[in-house]
């Protein structure tokens, strides 16, 4: 069955064609190590909520925007091996956390199976 990452994250509006770069190349190396698809959003019509919401998740602050994303794979057991795979890439292994377009510790993902397929 397919198998889905998804993130959500924070992304500086100044920093956003820095951030669609970075997207770009991780977009390439995961697809080069099998993924299927791999897509990223960026905010349009996202509100903050009194409970929850994209903004509050990612605790937006002034002159951020939200970037909503996913990966898809063929299974589970895929996701896991190109994941290692893309881990241990040299593009992402001697990048340094610090200098990222975005703040990773803000940054919301999980792994999604297939529920309901129309």
């Amino acid at each position: 069955m397919p198998y889905v990452d998804g993130f959500v994250v924070a992304v500086p509006k100044k920093k956003l064609n820095a951030y669609a770069k970075l997207s770009k190349m991780a977009g390439k190396v995961w697809r080069e190590h099998g993924a299927l698809d791999y897509r990223e959003w960026v905010a349009d019509d996202v509100k903050p909520g009194k409970l929850t919401s994209f903004p509050q998740s990612v605790k937006l602050k002034a002159g951020e925007t939200v970037v909503f994303a996913w990966i898809t794979y063929k299974s589970r057991a895929q996701r896991d091996r190109i994941n290692a795979k893309v881990m241990a890439d040299p593009r992402f292994a001697s990048m340094d956390p610090k200098t990222t377009p975005f703040d990773l510790e803000r940054m919301i993902y999980g792994g999604f199976a297939s529920l309901v397929k129309v």
